[in-house]
């Protein structure tokens, strides 16, 4: 989903380092931290795709630069850091408040369970979200993509999972596609009603699996709502047989998997992987021989260190052992109102390099075009390159390396989504001119 508009076209110049991986497949083992890279270079994006990346020169020089000066949005990068837009192939953006008594509890010690008898875990977001309109959901989503945009992304994954009845959940993906219209970069809605199962229906789960398999599902595919459907594989959660169930109940609607899991508790994805899911996420807990088997399929493993950080784990995903074995390793933020409440994904970056030991290349292949490839939109998205959607960063910076080097800091000056050019360019500004004009 992205927004429909009149699209400029845009010339950005001297680029002081251009950085992107290629191509339209996941990048695995060594070849995951191999970037190509230009200085002093130029990108030309002509309705809202990429036409060519190269040499300031080289596009000064260009025929149909000259032939078009006048119409065209030239854009001095001064010697500024450009990357592909980030790929957040993982968030939970649709939630009506935020969990500030799990977060003072937790800090003090308080179990889950006491969390909860305090009101708060995940049945204060389950309440809260089934009182709120679809109009006040979709606010917050539209509010969670700008914030999640001003940090460099441009393709965002986007959950349901807090309604968890059959009018909650339809209204959150209504309320991400309303959103999406008005966002001019790209959303992916993906359909969680398999979070948790709802309070109404603890003493009955078949019941719960048989609404999502029976109900939720085949509305959400014959309204258009939803790209893929998500099932939490973890204890307290839903067990593999139950995903199984909705996954094939998904499948027969031509919808596509992903999946929570090995989060904190194992789980054998042999039976799971039959269903081809385009990512698992979390990973924390993966077996070997389940290693092995990610390694042999197109399957990305999604890491998620940024929920790590905020529960105080202590323990991150196993980056090095996925990414040695020769696993696609995405990364995202997993935003959420429980336990990652960030919509940054230099956070990650930085998350990834530090606590995970990826370098810095890999960390950004990982979050763009393995994110990309997440999302199974890596023929569009996750590259500079010709004939790719035109989405990417500008950063303050001079090196790549500098964006998971400065945590805490947003050194994102400039996003182009869809051939967008956000902050917009400054109201009566000429487009650039020939030079014998």
């Amino acid at each position: 989903m992205s927004a429909a508009k009149t699209h400029p076209a845009v010339l950005l110049v001297h680029i002081g380092q251009l950085v992107t991986p290629q191509g339209t497949e996941p990048l695995r083992g060594p070849d995951l931290g191999k970037l190509e890279k230009m200085e002093d270079a130029a990108v030309l994006c002509v309705a809202g795709k990429i036409v060519s990346v190269g040499s300031t020169d080289a596009a000064s020089r260009d025929p149909w630069v000259k032939q078009h000066r006048r119409g065209l949005h030239e854009i001095d990068c001064e010697g500024k850091l450009v990357l592909p837009g980030f790929v957040d192939s993982h968030t939970h953006p649709v939630f009506a408040q935020p969990r500030l008594v799990d977060f003072e509890k937790r800090i003090a010690g308080a179990s889950y369970e006491e969390i909860a008898e305090a009101g708060g875990g995940i049945r204060s977001s389950i309440t809260a979200v089934r009182e709120a309109s679809r109009a006040e959901l979709s606010r917050q989503v539209l509010r969670a993509l700008e914030f999640m945009a001003a940090q460099g992304s441009t393709t965002i994954e986007a959950k349901s999972g807090y309604g968890l009845d059959l009018e909650s959940e339809l209204k959150s993906l209504e309320a991400i596609r309303e959103a999406a219209r008005q966002f001019p970069g790209t959303v992916v809605p993906t359909l969680l009603a398999a979070h948790v199962v709802p309070p109404e229906f603890a003493h009955k789960r078949e019941e719960y699996v048989r609404l999502i398999c029976e109900e939720m599902i085949p509305q959400a595919d014959e309204r258009g709502l939803a790209w893929f459907v998500d099932v939490y594989c973890e204890t307290g959660a839903f067990e593999a047989d139950e995903a199984e169930l909705i996954f094939t109940a998904a499948w027969q609607r031509n919808i596509a998997a992903r999946l929570h899991v090995c989060q904190f508790t194992p789980t054998s994805l042999h039976s799971l992987l039959k269903f081809s899911p385009a990512s698992v996420d979390h990973v924390d807990c993966v077996s070997e021989p389940d290693i092995e088997l990610l390694a042999q399929s197109s399957t990305v493993a999604t890491l998620l260190p940024a929920s790590n950080y905020f529960l105080g784990l202590g323990s991150f995903p196993p980056a090095r052992k996925l990414i040695d074995a020769g696993v696609a390793v995405a990364l995202a933020t997993d935003y959420n109102p429980g336990t990652a409440p960030t919509p940054s994904i230099p956070l990650a970056l930085s998350l990834a390099c530090t606590q995970m030991k990826m370098s810095p290349a890999e960390a950004i292949a990982a979050a763009t075009l393995n994110g990309a490839c997440a999302l199974r939109l890596a023929e569009t998205k996750g590259s500079l390159e010709a004939g790719k959607d035109a989405d990417l960063a500008v950063f303050n910076a001079e090196d790549y390396r500098e964006l998971p080097y400065w945590f805490g800091v947003n050194l994102c000056s400039m996003v182009v989504r869809n051939g967008y050019v956000w902050p917009p360019l400054e109201a009566g500004k000429k487009p650039a001119q020939d030079e014998d004009e």
